[in-house]
């Protein structure tokens, strides 16, 4: 069970080649250690995380507290160093970063592992040892559920037709509907990315009613290290949830 909003950690260990609005300073240790409990405190339990994401996925590997309180997401496939991103999805690749997240996060089981996609989705899930290398660290106990952060509304079908989970864009400019409505069909979990667009969208109150007012969302991924906007997208999110279900 995932909480409706998730906290993104970019911010916690990336500061480099990001599409926010204004710049940002990494916070300390202290400071995320009083995030994460103010998100815990609120009732948040998914954190999503990435290798791409600088130094985020050790210092969540240092800094919770407590892991059973925690779903956590991370990635494959994207690598950050040096201001680049570049990406790997062969069978080897594959696995050592399965083996590295779960050293630097601290664990030893992954709840959820998405594949990191460079806008290939379709040739990522047909044409690489990905998702095979993913099922096979999945059957032994490595991880927990498997699923890919797409960019095209093709691959991200295919994604929710082949996987456990599928990352979606929905926001007020960008909805991959036919991704949800068919993740919904089937069963298949669904997290949003990019629902408050980066920082970039005209309304927040809005953004929330969209994506709480619309069926089949596991969980809304919104990055941010001040406390006082998160404890706003929480208040905007339950509101949009209690119109939703009538209280």
């Amino acid at each position: 069970m995932v909480s409706a909003l998730g906290l993104g950690t970019v911010k916690f260990g990336r500061d480099q080649s990001v599409k926010y609005p204004s710049q940002f300073t990494i916070p300390d240790d202290g400071e995320v250690i009083n995030l994460l409990a103010l998100a815990n405190s609120e009732g948040i339990n998914l954190l999503d995380t990435a290798p791409a994401y600088g130094t985020s996925e050790e210092r969540l590997g240092k800094l919770l507290s407590n892991r059973k309180d925690w779903v956590i997401v991370t990635k494959t496939g994207e690598e950050f160093e040096q201001g680049q991103s570049s990406f790997n999805f062969s069978s080897s690749h594959t696995r050592a970063s399965i083996e590295r997240s779960l050293k630097r996060l601290n664990t030893d089981y992954l709840d959820i592992v998405l594949i990191h996609s460079d806008g290939n989705d379709e040739d990522i899930l047909n044409n690489t040892d990905c998702v095979a290398t993913l099922r096979q660290c999945q059957q032994q106990g490595m991880i927990r559920a498997i699923g890919m952060s797409t960019k095209t509304i093709s691959g991200g079908l295919l994604a929710a037709s082949m996987l456990d989970i599928v990352m979606i864009t929905y926001n007020l400019e960008q909805q991959d509907q036919a991704v949800l409505d068919y993740a919904r069909k089937n069963n298949k979990g669904v997290l949003v990315k990019k629902g408050l667009m980066s920082g970039h969208a005209g309304s927040i109150e809005d953004s929330m009613a969209l994506l709480f007012g619309s069926e089949g969302i596991s969980s809304v991924i919104v990055g941010t290290i001040n406390p006082a906007h998160l404890r706003e997208n929480v208040k905007l999110a339950k509101a949009a949830l209690g119109k939703m279900s009538g209280n």
